[in-house]
């Protein structure tokens, strides 16, 4: 059957069937204009785990999503899939995961890293099998954009959109990244750890000069040597603090005036990143480190709108954190935002 024929013959309205896909639609890769990338990566996480079940969590929530979606009705006539990571990739993970957990337990014991054989051997086993990851996510991003497919990605921690940004700017000569998040993620290699997921746009500025401007919202939990990056880079780096956020809207200020000047201050193309603990932590309660404060679902979903609405170019993104929870709730929210996010760069 043709793309056409199988919307025509496919129910909207009906509930999600076994065998459907990501939001239980029918159709395959080639088909679909959109291909999530999932990551079910996690190895560097310092508090709370879960986040690398996190794509399995959206993809059986997203079953229960109606897909008539408020602001993008016909969404789901693109075509939506989610791509498959490779099992050797996920058995590596989970291997760097207890070999940074062994070195984690160390510092807490006060434990100097680099005078110890042993678990320097272990770190760089970490960083080694973290660099693949990267490695793996840029080639899996570059073979379906060859395709003419959007791409986004599904974490895992927040590590794993540095291969796709890096990328992009591999494709571009100049783009900014919105990122939602309750922290700056601003460390240089936290714990020891290169690729750590709070070092991600460290990283991210450090390697991929062609971002020209990160615009950081929801910040509410930083370091000192965080703060110092920012106010050394601030042509580069702003920063919308919870706090301050806060303020200026208890004092008469309301969020659509803020979120046009945070977008304003966007370059015309952007990559969209989220960790789902930008959120208030009732949207999220497991997610890895969720912090008191934070964005309500709806004033995500109107900054997004209203980026979508300023005709910037969304040259892709990433959903991360997300985490399995017992009832399912973290994964019905991470589905939810999910597909604002294709509608967001699809239109």
């Amino acid at each position: 059957m043709t793309k056409q024929e199988i919307i025509d013959s496919f129910d909207p309205n009906a509930p999600a069937a076994a065998e459907g896909g990501l939001y239980g639609l029918p159709f395959d890769a080639e088909q679909s204009d959109i291909i999530i990338i999932p990551v079910p990566w996690e190895v560097t996480v310092s508090f709370g785990s879960g986040t690398g079940e996190g794509p399995d969590s959206i993809k059986e929530a997203s079953a229960q999503i109606d897909l008539h979606h408020h602001d993008f009705p016909e969404l789901w006539k693109r075509g939506i899939y989610m791509d498959t990571c490779p099992g050797e990739l996920i058995a590596a993970g989970r291997r760097a995961k207890e070999l940074a957990g062994d070195i984690i337990a160390a510092l807490e014991e006060g434990e100097d890293i680099p005078s110890n054989s042993i678990l320097t051997d272990k770190l760089e086993r970490v960083n080694e099998a973290c660099a693949r990851m990267n490695d793996w996510v840029k080639e899996r991003a570059a073979f379906w954009i060859k395709q003419g497919k959007l791409v986004g990605l599904a974490g895992g921690d927040h590590s794993i959109p540095l291969g796709y940004i890096q990328l992009q700017g591999d494709m571009h000569e100049q783009f900014g990244i919105l990122h939602i998040d309750a922290h700056l993620d601003l460390r240089e290699a936290y714990e020891g750890f290169t690729f750590s997921h709070a070092s991600i746009f460290y990283n991210v500025l450090e390697t991929v000069p062609q971002v020209s401007r990160l615009v950081q919202v929801g910040i509410r939990d930083y370091c000192e040597q965080e703060n110092n990056y920012v106010e050394s880079d601030a042509e580069r780096i702003s920063v919308y603090f919870d706090r301050e956020i806060r303020k200026r809207m208890y004092k008469g200020e309301n969020w659509d005036k803020l979120c046009h000047e945070i977008v304003e201050s966007l370059p015309e193309k952007v990559h969209i990143s989220v960790d789902i603990d930008g959120f208030d932590p009732k949207l999220c309660p497991n997610t890895g480190t969720p912090v008191p404060g934070g964005l309500e679902y709806e004033e995500l979903m109107h900054l997004l709108n209203v980026l979508k609405s300023a005709g910037k170019e969304i040259i892709g993104f990433d959903l991360c954190e997300v985490s399995a929870s017992e009832d399912g709730w973290d994964g019905n929210v991470g589905a939810r935002v999910l597909y604002q996010l294709c509608g967001t760069m699809a239109g």
